[in-house]
């Protein structure tokens, strides 16, 4: 039984995207029903870091299962063995993070993490030592990104921090509760329907966000772009839900930040219901440009 008053979960990973921040403007925009649903199933088809996720499991209590997803294979990994040996990954990401702490010259620190770099993009360690050194990179790489190039392969440079929390041992242990009810799937989103056993579900859905400008074109979260013939094909899946009884609520960027004239997402999904709320930009290289934008909440109720 969780202990709410001890626990918290959160994210384990630092992720560009993350909703952490739209979590007030996404409880505002979520069916009221959902908190006396009996049997209430929670779906998110592109689960990335799990802000949402780990948030709704521990306010909405009556959440009889989730079922998750993501095209990543690290991240399909280092979910399983959170959930699954917790303790390993504690032990390994411990040993880790006490070499790391041991070098005090940046140069050897910097040297330590392209070496575990290397190790981890050779794809020959098993799960938890994959997961492990995920972690590690995430917690001390440029800006905690995650990116690959088109091989596959993390490619983020290092990054300068003095004491980063590597071993986060309360919120492995946390998310690891949580995740028991949780089924995790890793493959195209629209293969998620298969896995829900329910009418009704709540699909939270978070998609690659659409670029909009030329430099914000961060989406590398893996080997496969997410296009506008994606963003398309989304679309249809989110109407086929909602044919099925479902209820919806999907993020993406909005195209008129820079772009008054860009009606986009407003065309594709004139269908439904659009919302646009105030985020605030964190992965521009440049940081004046880090600023409040907007993003949007689109929903089939």
């Amino acid at each position: 039984m969780l202990d709410k008053k001890n626990c918290n979960a959160k994210p384990f990973l630092k992720w560009a995207g993350g909703k952490a921040q739209l979590i007030d403007s996404i409880s505002s925009s979520l069916p009221k029903h959902l908190k006396t649903s009996e049997s209430l199933i929670y779906v998110e088809p592109f689960i990335g870091s799990g802000a949402l996720l780990f948030w709704f499991l521990q306010s909405y209590p009556n959440t009889k299962k989730a079922v998750v997803n993501d095209i990543n294979q690290d991240l399909f990994n280092a979910y399983n063995v959170i959930k699954k040996e917790p303790e390993n990954l504690i032990k390994e990401l411990g040993s880790i993070q006490d070499k790391y702490y041991s070098l005090k010259d940046e140069m050897e620190r910097k040297d330590f993490f392209l070496a575990q770099r290397d190790k981890f993009n050779a794809r020959n360690l098993n799960s938890i030592q994959s997961t492990a050194l995920l972690i590690f990179m995430n917690r001390t790489c440029y800006n905690g990104l995650y990116r690959v190039n088109s091989k596959g392969k993390f490619n983020v440079p290092f990054g300068k921090y003095s004491k980063p929390k590597i071993c986060d041992v309360p919120t492995i242990k946390c998310d690891s509760q949580l995740l028991q009810k949780v089924t995790i799937l890793n493959g195209d989103y629209s293969e998620i329907l298969s896995h829900v056993d329910s009418p009704k579900a709540f699909f939270y859905i978070d998609p690659p966000y659409k670029p909009i400008s030329q430099s914000s074109s961060f989406n590398a979260y893996d080997k496969n772009k997410f296009d506008d013939t994606e963003q398309e094909r989304l679309k249809d899946f989110c109407a086929r839900i909602g044919t099925l009884g479902h209820y919806w609520l999907l993020s993406n960027s909005d195209t008129k930040n820079f772009d008054p004239n860009n009606e986009y997402f407003d065309n594709l999904y004139k269908d439904f219901n659009i919302k646009r709320v105030k985020a605030k930009r964190k992965i521009n290289s440049i940081s004046s440009k880090r600023g409040e934008i907007f993003e949007l909440l689109i929903s089939n109720y």
